[in-house]
């Protein structure tokens, strides 16, 4: 009698692989992993090159960092559109839903920005 063991699924090996990685290399691959749920937020971007990668308003080079740091910071969307004459409500509306499904993703950016 055989034993059949169900294969190994891309989920097991890459939680295999996570505690050999560095901090560093684990970043990146959190990056890449929110890079290819990007298309699920439409307005909003990442464009290898332009501003380091990260995401930014679509049409524009603000990145949803930058938004959400002055968010963070007590400025109102209004005073936001006010000194972003580019962008429209929309924008923020779509950095905001982003950030609340990558906030890891984007606090980290804010810390190493402001550690730069």
């Amino acid at each position: 009698m055989q034993i059949h063991t169900p294969p190994i699924t891309a989920l097991q090996k890459a939680e295999a692989l996570l505690p050999q990685m560095s901090a560093g290399e684990k970043t990146q691959l959190f990056q890449q992993v929110a890079r290819s749920f990007s298309s699920d937020f439409p307005g909003i971007e990442k464009t290898p090159g332009v501003c380091g990668g990260v995401a930014c308003i679509i049409r524009t080079r603000i990145t949803v960092r930058t938004l959400v740091a002055f968010k963070k910071m007590g400025l109102s969307d209004q005073t936001l559109l006010a000194n972003y004459p580019s962008l429209r409500q929309q924008d923020l509306n779509n950095a905001w839903a982003y950030y609340q499904a990558f906030s890891e993703e984007i606090d980290l950016e804010i810390r190493e920005n402001e550690e730069a």
